[in-house]
């Protein structure tokens, strides 16, 4: 089906590109035409052209170019009909189809989303002017939620009434209980489905209204707290992210979307300056959710407790890594604090929370590593094992390697050993040796040995900031400084050094040096990613993406050795800033 062609051109005529333009990239007049900043990449130097006389952009920059209608694709991934729909929505152009094929499906759909249009404005006019809606305007200016807040969001007030709402729409019964604004009760009298609830409007990633979320007051004797709509032809909660029409520009240019519990942990997200937030409505995570987030970024940042579905959970969020090519990581959040509460007691431990989100597998073994203190060789093994039964869930061989790594980095167990554990795959059942001696190791001890024995095969790939306690960096600064010359080193090494070297020099690590430094440098660089927290320089936040990027390449054999020279590069210079 098509749209007839002197349509097209009407609409094309009807507006102005640079208009169409402008909410998204500020623009200046430049001669004939207008120059900004690329909506479609992050550049510092103005390169994107806007000429209205010819209808055309261009970028010299990235290369983005076309009309009125290729902007509205590429900038709300839309196809070229959505597009012309789009913007003859916002000119008030009625369309004529080529094709009766579809045409009367598609014109219910649009009367039902101009029936759901109308319902918004009306319970918003409702919050904001009606006195019986006094009491939900106080509930939102306790929660941060009233005013521009109000507006932006178009949040509303359905009051506690059996059917105004369907009498001031005037439509057919019919289609208000298609679209769930109302229904017949027992009476046979038209009723409002919602009633005495602040009302969140849910649009799909168009901007088109598609369903409405609502929510009790304080001191409601109505046991439901939240009330959604039911699924309706123009609303499937699996498809539907809350704040995605919001959110989406933001998202492509940052190449990453959070994904929240509720209506205000966004709503909360967009007001902190963190305006990639999206939330679920009513339902878990779906594989849909997942390829309509990828359709604008690669990295999906879960704003909840990812970990409380427990392993079923995690088999999906390592099946989409791999399928739909995203990164799933978790923000922590301070203990018992939600998004939305955080937006108004303390907006930068969220956006904190934000940039130091860690991927999937991490936060979950971070999590272990919390709950399980390291009192004894015994507690030791038995984290291993646990933890190893968290890392083999994943899929992916080389990645099961690296965190096994961690794992020995953390316990001070040997790396060889968990690493082939993590090899095998499957169920843990071997329980891993901790020998008294081995467990009062530091974390790096088995580096250190191996830069002892294997000088060249691990020297390249250690620098003192992969060490975390002192004595362990003292002794490799010594060891280093002597080219791994140990009596030469014992010379130089204070006592507490001196005692790991001396201990190092008759270890005997059968451990592979490779595995062993990148297990290192993963870790160094993962403390160093949360020590840092929110950045807000640009050119640091995309030094810290390329970082981020080097840390998942380290899982891959064709691109671990480039991705170690990186890491190694950014932690001496980030070392060497702070000197």
């Amino acid at each position: 089906m098509g749209i007839a062609e002197e349509d097209i051109q009407k609409v094309r005529t009807s507006v102005t590109l640079s208009d169409i333009v402008s909410p998204h990239a500020q623009l200046r007049r430049a001669g004939r035409g207008q120059v900004g900043l690329c909506p479609f990449h992050s550049e510092r130097t103005p390169s994107f052209s806007v000429n209205d006389e010819t209808g055309r952009y261009m970028c010299f920059g990235c290369g983005a170019k076309g009309d009125v209608f290729t902007f509205v694709q590429q900038m709300e991934h839309l196809d070229f009909v959505g597009a012309v729909e789009r913007i003859a929505s916002k000119a008030g152009i009625e369309l004529h189809y080529t094709s009766g094929a579809g045409n009367g499906e598609r014109k219910h759909r649009k009367e039902l989303q101009e029936l759901m249009e109308r319902a918004v404005e009306w319970y918003h006019q409702r919050l904001l002017e009606a006195p019986d809606a006094r009491a939900a305007r106080e509930y939102l200016r306790s929660r941060g939620l009233a005013g521009d807040v109000a507006r932006t969001y178009k949040l509303g007030w359905a009051p506690d009434d059996w059917d105004q709402l369907c009498k001031a729409l005037n439509a057919p019964a019919a289609m208000l209980n298609e679209v769930g604004l109302g229904f017949l009760n027992k009476a046979g009298r038209l009723q409002d489905s919602f009633r005495a609830r602040v009302m969140f409007p849910i649009f799909d990633e168009t901007g088109a209204a598609v369903a409405f979320g609502g929510r009790i007051l304080p001191g409601s004797t109505d046991p439901a707290k939240y009330k959604n709509s039911t699924e309706t032809p123009i609303y499937m909660k699996s498809r539907t992210l809350y704040g995605m029409n919001w959110a989406k520009g933001n998202v492509v240019k940052e190449d990453s979307v959070i994904v929240c519990e509720g209506y205000t942990d966004v709503i909360g997200f967009h007001i902190s300056g963190l305006a990639t937030a999206v939330a679920t409505c009513g339902t878990a995570l779906t594989e849909e959710h997942v390829k309509l987030m990828k359709r604008y970024a690669r990295n999906v940042v879960l704003a909840f407790d990812a970990d409380s579905a427990g392993q079923g959970a995690a088999e999906k969020f390592y099946a989409w890594e791999k399928k739909y090519d995203v990164a799933v990581s978790v923000a922590q959040f301070p203990q018992g604090k939600d998004p939305g509460e955080l937006a108004q007691s303390d907006p930068e431990a969220l956006a904190k929370a934000i940039s130091g989100a860690m991927p999937f597998l991490g936060f979950r073994l971070k999590r272990l590593f919390d709950a399980h203190p390291l009192r004894s060789p015994e507690s030791r093994s038995r984290l291993a094992e646990k933890a190893m039964v968290l890392i083999n869930e994943h899929p992916d061989t080389n990645v099961r390697r690296l965190y096994a790594g961690e794992v020995a980095s953390h316990t001070g167990l040997s790396a060889s050993d968990l690493v082939k554990a993590a090899e095998r795959g499957g169920k843990v059942v071997a329980t891993f040796a901790a020998p008294v001696q081995q467990a009062l190791e530091g974390a790096g001890f088995i580096a250190i040995s191996l830069l002892i024995h294997e000088w060249d095969a691990i020297a390249p790939w250690l620098i003192e900031e992969l060490f975390v306690d002192i004595p362990s960096r003292e002794a490799f600064r010594a060891l280093a400084e002597t080219d791994g010359d140990v009596h030469a080193a014992l010379a130089l090494a204070t006592p507490e050094a001196s005692d790991i070297i001396e201990r190092a020099a008759v270890y005997d690590a059968d451990a592979d040096p490779l595995v062993e430094s990148r297990a290192l440098i993963a870790a160094a660089v993962r403390r160093e990613l949360q020590k840092r927290g929110q950045i807000a320089d640009v050119e640091s936040i995309q030094q810290q993406r390329q970082v981020r990027i080097a840390l998942e390449d380290l899982a891959k054999p064709d691109k671990a050795t480039a991705a170690a020279i990186l890491l190694l590069q950014w932690l001496a210079s980030v070392a060497g800033a702070e000197q």
